[in-house]
């Protein structure tokens, strides 16, 4: 098993980038031309390397290699967006890696990239961005760049790549020193462990909060020890956890309640399953159903929050009941959007500069509104 700290730092110590893999200082797919180019480098690295896995690494400085990271990326419905833009899709696979001298909030983002067709090259499947439907890309060194020729799939990395894997595998220092860093570091919230199949150890911790007798955590840390892969839970997420002797399942959800009513619905499944033969796998499973609500009472909450978002853009004090109101816009406005209101995530996108000024805490509001759209969105 590959522990995939030592994976990150035996990457980042082979020279510069190059045809097997990448490094990124952020990466942002939530906008057009961020999104391009996350799928340009997909496209470039798979065709490279056909026949062994490809990386890119997320949260370093170039060209100094510093490591110093980027926030927890949960976006489980990647390989949806691969799937939707790229002919004959690599399989993706997004993790987030801890390291002891970064800060609580950040990590190191994976991405591993597994071409499934060896023989066929991928493509863009519709245009994005200035890159058109159709085009092809493959590494040159370290940059991206198009193709408009026929040529071969060749493998040149497969000894390079599997060099760099054996020297990362695990073993059990790693896997005991990564069980008390976890324990020692996350005392606030009671954490635990667990070992699945003789192999495998599960830490987590999280902060249990009691709704109509069904138990939640917040602020919830997961770890498989053994791949130094985190799981992360904001303190505006809730979710349920459970297990068994083969699989530890988290289910998270999202309150999505009007006027001040709290109304948790089931948004994603997260099944982590362990086999005997010291294989694992991690599938994710939308569970979310848009919430109905009278569109009498939508129409007052969709009029509202316009004439707050003018009162912010004029500088104009807001009452009370208003500031109120202020904290629930980025929720509200995606119930209106679920609900048919064809203006609501236009009006919520264009408010961003706005929420973002007014306070930290609406802006991760914002943010965790736009999450839980591209989960919907890309299922």
């Amino acid at each position: 098993m590959i522990n995939k700290r030592l994976l990150i730092k035996n990457l980042l110590a082979h020279n510069d980038e190059n045809s097997f893999y990448d490094k990124k200082r952020q990466i942002n797919i939530g906008e057009k031309e961020g999104k391009a180019k996350f799928l340009k480098h997909i496209c470039a690295l798979s065709n490279s390397n056909p026949n062994n896995n490809s990386y890119i690494i997320i949260g370093i400085e170039d060209p100094t290699n510093e490591i110093i990271g980027v926030e927890f990326f949960d976006d489980s419905k990647i390989q949806n967006l691969i799937n939707a833009y790229l002919e004959y899709p690599p399989i993706i696979q997004y993790e987030n890696v801890s390291f002891p001298h970064l800060s609580d909030d950040k990590v190191v983002g994976l991405v591993t990239i597994r071409p499934k067709n060896t023989r066929k090259i991928t493509a863009l499947r519709k245009n994005i961005w200035k890159y058109y439907g159709g085009s092809i890309f493959f590494r040159d060194g370290s940059m991206s760049m198009p193709k408009v020729f026929d040529i071969e799939l060749r493998d040149v990395n497969s000894k390079i790549v599997a060099s760099i894997e054996q020297h990362a595998q695990n073993n059990i220092q790693y896997t005991l020193d990564g069980v008390f860093d976890f324990l020692n570091n996350r005392k606030d919230y009671h954490p635990t462990y667990r070992v699945f199949k003789e192999y495998f150890v599960m830490c987590w911790s999280g902060q249990k909060k009691n709704v109509r007798n069904q138990t939640f955590y917040s602020r919830v840390d997961i770890a498989l020890i053994n791949e130094q892969v985190r799981l992360f839970y904001s303190t505006l997420d809730e979710v349920e956890i459970n297990y068994d002797a083969d699989c530890f399942k988290i289910i998270e959800y999202v309150n999505l309640g009007l006027n001040g009513q709290d109304k948790y619905l089931k948004l994603e499944q997260t099944c982590i399953e362990f086999s005997d033969n010291a294989q694992y796998s991690i599938e994710t499973k939308l569970l979310f159903q848009p919430p109905i609500y009278d569109k009498k009472i939508l129409h007052h909450v969709f009029n509202t929050n316009n004439a707050i978002i003018e009162k912010l853009k004029t500088h104009q004090i807001l009452t009370e009941r208003e500031q109120q109101d202020l904290k629930n816009i980025p929720i509200t406005y995606l119930i209106c959007h679920f609900n048919g209101f064809t203006q609501a995530l236009k009006l919520l996108e264009s408010a961003k500069p706005l929420l973002t000024k007014y306070s930290h805490d609406l802006h991760k509001l914002y943010k965790e509104s736009l999450r839980l759209l591209r989960k919907v969105k890309y299922n």
